[in-house]
């Protein structure tokens, strides 16, 4: 719930030991991140008086700087720490580390459960520190409430249940995320006709549909008058991932190449305004769940039943066998999403944009 939307009314009444100070640890990745926001709100309509933080990778932070239930970003300095670790220093860590420590918070959840996130919430001393009883990498040690959270589950209602635990309310998750509305009033200036976000491009190879296919299907919706223009979207130093499709918008005056050259917030607004959003599994595809906008989400070697967009399952493309493995870092695995057709594709897009 929005703070400016709380009135006295619907307070919750406060009671002695309630949590003063709240610290949410989920620092990565962007996706992640995106759909860790129905954590986020439910804490600050249980604590709407609590100051709630949460701790975000050194450049993800604009992912959620303006959601209303979070008081302050704590950059994560993955990089300066690596640095600390290459250089058998020490300096950067122990200043990060002294941080948390001096910050005084009355409550942390770790909902990454990760060693390193097990380690900055033990490094907190909060009085009551909340994880995942099934945390990897003995992160679970750090924490003195461990909730029993089958690893099965989507990811989305596994972090829930820490937030339950905490006493929040979590039967209705609320995924929205907020952008930037100078940003939103430049992408209505720029593309005030509908338009289609493609995201051709993963982090994992396996995860990726084949960059030609994305081209072959850019250039039908355009072809066929679906959609007046597409928007290619992807991090930098992706654009060796999708030649094909940046070759296509070169050349197409109604293919904008976004490529690289949109920050975060840039992004935000991007999808916020789009009519559809087809991607692969990426920060695109969640930030598209957290807009409530039409998605077509590709998928290879995931289980998408655990790492999916959250409630969309029917908007997932996937072709799954069962002698599959389900290892994404797997290069071998990328036959998974290459069973893909772009004629079912196109179908599902055009079953959306002309609902």
């Amino acid at each position: 719930m929005p703070r400016d939307l709380i009135t006295e009314r619907s307070l919750p009444s406060e009671r002695v030991d309630d949590p003063k100070t709240i610290l949410l640890i989920r620092p990565s990745a962007l996706g992640d991140v995106c759909r860790t926001v129905p954590v986020v709100a439910a804490l600050r309509e249980r604590y709407p008086r609590a100051r709630i933080d949460w701790m975000i990778q050194r450049g993800f932070e604009d992912a959620v700087r303006l959601h209303p239930a979070v008081d302050a970003i704590v950059p994560f300095p993955r990089q300066d720490l690596a640095k600390d670790l290459r250089q058998r220093r020490t300096k950067s860590t122990r200043a990060f580390l002294a941080s948390l420590r001096d910050a005084g918070y009355d409550l942390v959840i770790d909902a990454q459960g990760l060693a390193r996130s097990g380690l900055f919430m033990r490094t907190t001393r909060a009085p009551r520190r909340i994880g995942y009883k099934q945390a990897q990498e003995f992160a679970w040690l750090a924490a003195n409430e461990r909730v029993d959270a089958p690893r099965d589950l989507h990811t989305v209602d596994r972090m829930l249940m820490l937030a339950e635990r905490a006493g929040a309310d979590v039967t209705d998750p609320d995924m929205r995320l907020y952008a930037d509305q100078d940003q939103v009033s430049q992408v209505v200036i720029e593309h005030p006709e509908p338009f289609v976000v493609m995201a051709p491009t993963s982090r994992w190879a396996s995860k990726r549909w084949p960059d030609e296919r994305f081209a072959e299907l850019a250039a039908r919706l355009l072809e066929t008058g679906i959609t007046e223009r597409i928007v290619v979207v992807g991090a930098p130093g992706e654009r060796s991932q999708c030649p094909t499709t940046l070759a296509l918008a070169a050349d197409h005056p109604r293919i904008t190449d976004r490529v690289g050259s949109t920050p975060i917030t840039g992004l935000m607004a991007l999808i916020s305004r789009s009519a559809l959003v087809v991607a692969n599994d990426s920060a695109a595809l969640h930030m598209g769940v957290g807009f409530d906008r039409p998605i077509v989400a590709l998928f290879g070697p995931t289980e998408t039943a655990r790492v999916g967009p959250y409630r969309r399952d029917t908007d997932v493309i996937q072709h799954r066998e069962p002698a599959d493995q389900t290892d994404h870092k797997d290069d071998a695995n990328s036959a998974q999403t290459e069973r893909i057709t772009v004629d079912e594709v196109f179908d599902a897009c055009r079953t959306r944009l002309t609902a």
